[in-house]
């Protein structure tokens, strides 16, 4: 489950499968997003200026811009979908494992710890840089329609990653 105590709608399947089976069960979950965030050194409970797990069009991005009155540098980030499975043995974490990287979840691992095994299973799409400082954009407006476009592109390869998983499990 996301932050919001739900899964995102392109996830869910995947985690209600995983959830069925005796040795696994889900303790984390994002099938990827697009935000508006505050560059903030420490964490702080309105750092998101913006937030949606669907595709943006042009019009959003400007509209979330302009009703930003933060002062301070704002980041655009694209980010790709995390899973975290708790899983009853090791061999069970290696078989998730194997099953996520022939997905195309590169960046994943087991997490080991004396109670649990966890599998934490991501992948490598992302996109992250700074496109506003005191309220002025960085960046012209060409450049925002290619960063929706790749952003965009981005999730829909992660969403075709869940689906892949989704089918091995």
């Amino acid at each position: 489950m996301s932050n919001e105590q739900r899964w995102d709608q392109a996830i869910e399947s995947l985690c209600e499968k995983i959830n069925l089976k005796k040795e696994y069960y889900t303790t984390s979950s994002c099938a990827g997003r697009i935000v508006l965030i505050k560059a903030l050194k420490e964490k702080a409970e309105d750092v998101f200026l913006f937030k949606t797990h669907e595709k943006i069009s042009f019009s959003q991005l400007k509209k979330a811009l302009a009703s930003v009155k933060y002062k301070g540098l704002i980041y655009f980030k694209q980010e790709t979908c995390i899973l975290h499975v708790a899983c009853k043995d090791l061999e069970g974490a290696v078989e998730l494992l194997n099953k996520a990287k022939f997905a195309g979840w590169k960046r994943s691992g087991i997490i080991a710890s004396g109670k649990r095994t966890i599998c934490e299973l991501m992948s490598t799409e992302k996109l992250e840089l700074p496109i506003t400082n005191d309220c002025k954009l960085l960046v012209d407006e060409d450049y925002l329609k290619l960063l929706v476009k790749e952003a965009n592109s981005r999730l829909e390869r992660v969403w075709e990653k869940i689906e892949k998983l989704d089918e091995l499990i």
